[in-house]
This record gives C-alpha cells, sequence and structure tokens, in this order.
C-alpha cells in the first residue's frame, strides 16, 4: 500500500480525520478538508485553524489520519511523522490557491486562510475496511486527448475558431461537457468569457474579478485549482464561517458570489492561461459529478492550456502585425444599409463606462463598446465598413494598455455577442488583421454622458 492512497480519497469529499497527542499523553482529534498529495512518500496538510494540532506535533511530531474513499466507503488509516511546515513555493501556493477559491464561494476572502502546509512522511498505511465494490468506468487515454485536441489547435487560422475548437475538443476527446474559456482584461483587473459550451445560455461577455471563485482565483495566483466535491468543501467553509461570525468576525466577510454556470456544479477545475510570463485567460471545466475531475485530468488540462495560451499568443502577434496601412476600399468596404427601409436601430453609448444599449437591450461594455462605437460611428461619418485591427490598436481614444491589450480576443467577443444579440449588426473577418462592419438597418447612435 502507498502514499497514492491519500492522492484518491483525500480529496475533500469526507473530511480527514487528524490525531495527535501533546508531549504528556493528551489526545485530540480534529478534522481537515483533505489530505494533499506530495509524492510517493509524503502527504500535506494544510495549517489554517489547528491551533492545538500544531502545537502537538511541534512537541510531539506524530499523527494519525484517516481517509475514506468517497466511492466505495473503503477506510485507511495513515501513521505520519512530521517534517516541517512550508509557508512559500509551489506546494503552499497551490493549496492556498485552492482553499482561497473554496473561501471565496463561500463569501471568506481573506478568512478562510492558508498559514502553512505541514508535510508528513507516511510511515505505514493501514487499511481499516475494504469498502464497497467500485462501478468500472470507461478510462479515458488522457495523453491521446491531448494530442488530438492539440492537432485542432494547430489547425485553427484564428481567435474564433481557436475558442470552438478548444471547448468542442474538450468535450469530444476527454468528456468535459460543460467548459468556458475567459481572457484577462488587464485594464479593468478582470476577466471576460470569449466562448463556452454545454450551457443554456453562452455567458459570453460575463465577467469575473481576479481573486473571486475558483476561476478569478486561479488566473490570480497563476496555478491550476482542482475541486472534486464542492459541496463537502463548501459546507466545511460554512461551518467555519459560521464559527467565525459567532466569534465576531463577520465583518471581515464579502458577500457570496454566484457562478455563472451549472446550479449543481459538484466539481470543478479551472488552469490558467500562461504564455511568455503573461496571463492570458483561463480554462474552466465543470460538471454535476461529484469526483469527476482527477489528477490525471488536471495534468492534461494543464497541457492543453498549455498549447492554448502559446496559440492564442501567436494568432494574436499574427493578427497585430498583419498590416501596416488600412485597407484599400473594396466595392463593399463602403456601402448602405442592406435595408434602408428598415425602422431606425438606436443605438446608446454611455462614455463612462462604454456601455452599448441596443433599443432598450445590454449590449456589452468597455473596450468592446468602445470599439463597436467607433465603428458606428466611422460609419455614419463615411459609411466605411471595413477596418483592421492595427488602427484600432493605435487609437488612443479607445485608452488600450501599452501592453497585453487582448484586442483580438475582445474582437471575437464583440463578434459573438452581436451574433446573438443582433442581426443587424454584425463584425464579419475578412483576412489577417482585418475585419467588415455588417449594418443591416439604419442605425442611430448617440452618445450619453452618464448613466
Amino acid at each position: 500500500m502507498t502514499v497514492t492512497v491519500a492522492a484518491t480519497f483525500g480529496q475533500g469529499a469526507i473530511p480527514v480525520t487528524v490525531a495527535t497527542c501533546s508531549a504528556n499523553g493528551v489526545p485530540n482529534v480534529t478534522f481537515a478538508s483533505q489530505a494533499h498529495f506530495v509524492d510517493s512518500d509524503h502527504i500535506a496538510l494544510s495549517y489554517q485553524f489547528f491551533n492545538k494540532t500544531r502545537e502537538n506535533i511541534l512537541s510531539n511530531p506524530r499523527a494519525s489520519v484517516a481517509l475514506t474513499n468517497p466511492s466505495t466507503a473503503a477506510r485507511y488509516h495513515l501513521d505520519l511523522e512530521y517534517r516541517r511546515t512550508e509557508s512559500s513555493g509551489p506546494l503552499f501556493e497551490s493549496i492556498k490557491a485552492r482553499l482561497a477559491g473554496i473561501a471565496s464561494h463561500a463569501g471568506m476572502a481573506g478568512v478562510f486562510r492558508l498559514l502553512g502546509a505541514d508535510v508528513y512522511r507516511v510511515v505505514n498505511v493501514t487499511p481499516v475496511w475494504a469498502g464497497a465494490a467500485q462501478r468500472a468506468t470507461t478510462r479515458r487515454n488522457r495523453l491521446t486527448a491531448v494530442k488530438a485536441i492539440s492537432e485542432r489547435i494547430v489547425q485553427s487560422p484564428d481567435l474564433n475558431m481557436l475558442f470552438t475548437s478548444i471547448l468542442e475538443g474538450l468535450e469530444l476527446h476527454l468528456g468535459m461537457k460543460h467548459s468556458m474559456l475567459l481572457m484577462l482584461d488587464v485594464r479593468g483587473q478582470r476577466l471576460f468569457t470569449v466562448a463556452s459550451r454545454g450551457y443554456p445560455q453562452s455567458g459570453v461577455g460575463s465577467e469575473m474579478a481576479l481573486g473571486c471563485g475558483v476561476i478569478g482565483v486561479a488566473a490570480e495566483q497563476r496555478t491550476p485549482i482542482r475541486i472534486s466535491h464542492l459541496a463537502s468543501d463548501y459546507t466545511y467553509s460554512r461551518a467555519i464561517r459560521d464559527s467565525a461570525e459567532r466569534a465576531g468576525f463577520g465583518g471581515q466577510f464579502e458577500m457570496a458570489i454566484p457562478f455563472p454556470g451549472l446550479a449543481d456544479s459538484r466539481s470543478q477545475l479551472a488552469v490558467p492561461l500562461n504564455a511568455g510570463g503573461e496571463l492570458m485567460g483561463v480554462l474552466y471545466v465543470e460538471s454535476p459529478d461529484e469526483l469527476r475531475f482527477t489528477y490525471e485530468d488536471e495534468d492534461a488540462m494543464v497541457a492543453v492550456a498549455a498549447h492554448v495560451g502559446l496559440a492564442t499568443l501567436a494568432l494574436r502577434e499574427d493578427d497585430a502585425e498583419a498590416l501596416e496601412a488600412p485597407p484599400v476600399a473594396t466595392p463593399r468596404s463602403v456601402a448602405e444599409p442592406s435595408s434602408t427601409s428598415a425602422p431606425v436601430l438606436k443605438m446608446r453609448h454611455f462614455l463612462a463606462d462604454d456601455s452599448i444599449f441596443l433599443g432598450e437591450d445590454y449590449l456589452i461594455k468597455g473596450v468592446a463598446g468602445a470599439i463597436l462605437a467607433k465603428l458606428v460611428r466611422e460609419y455614419q461619418e463615411t459609411r466605411r465598413t471595413a477596418f483592421t485591427n492595427r488602427e484600432l490598436r493605435l487609437d488612443a481614444a479607445l485608452k488600450l494598455p501599452d501592453y497585453s491589450d487582448n484586442l483580438e480576443a475582445r474582437l471575437v467577443l464583440l463578434q459573438r455577442r452581436l451574433a446573438e444579440r443582433s442581426p443587424h449588426l454584425q463584425i464579419e473577418k475578412t483576412g489577417r488583421g482585418r475585419f467588415r462592419l455588417q449594418i443591416h438597418r439604419p442605425v442611430a447612435l448617440e452618445e450619453v454622458a452618464g448613466r
């Protein structure tokens, strides 16, 4: 029996029982949300509220942990020997990020805080009960799946196709039916959804602040976060929240943050997209099934995310450097609406936050909103419909950051949002760094100072 038992069973579905003893023989038993696999000989327990446990292991470095397999109810006892506490480094940051994700869901950011990762050597593993037979499941070859998804990535000619292809690949090759891709808005320190799959509404354009929820914390900490049994972890954190409120710390809590995904999400996995030392976004999957995502799934997602990050960076730079001058006018680049007799579409642009309303319906805000207002304004003044990414990037009025502006991703977002919400305004990519505004009925643009 090896320490991989901890990797399989200590995933938060059933709290881990931790027993220690003081130097003079007084026992103490407490609970941890999970045991963290370190290597074939070691596990780690999060050091948060274990005041008595902490005191005991420093004076008597022995502990016993009880683990239960949530699928079969098989139980194991691990005899441990305390070795060290890590308060920095990859192990600490990984556990910290995961706990921060749980804390954010419970409205406990800044309270449900990791003080250290206590690392123990596993001296012995004792089976207590074999449990029931585990239901057979179809085993996927993750390496083959990553290979197939990577082939989809390299065949994507632009960001729009890349975003669609990657989520299709996750479902087809890894069975991940509910997924989202979010890109970073450097200016607003937020993430915005550019693609999703498996939901009744796409959620394209929805935002998540850095540090909020599993997605926001994965981005902020730049580390994967996998929650295999959200309901149990959430209950654990709520119990501590209630205790802290009784102790007078209630004023430190933020409001609980609703997640714009599955209402009954039981498993979640968020992986940051990094490329060239730059955070670009987050790839996220979830499931209504408990224990859906394994360590192998996490490794596969990390590999896929690395390919997506590099492909996004390459396609973004390809579009950014494609043209040195505006495109030559074509017969369709200067045109009237296809139906001048149609009712006028009222479009309001609120300058305070660049939000756009079509009629009474909200469309989008921020940089994407400012871009659409610019395009429609240019059309009204010159009847021009052909544009380049480069000219947008050079337009000081859009207030793009000097770096990492994610302009191309914003254009994909705007293109998809218009396709969902307005058949009368469309954006069509026409080549590298080129696109066309399509207007199918007259538009009246109103600039509004405040809102």
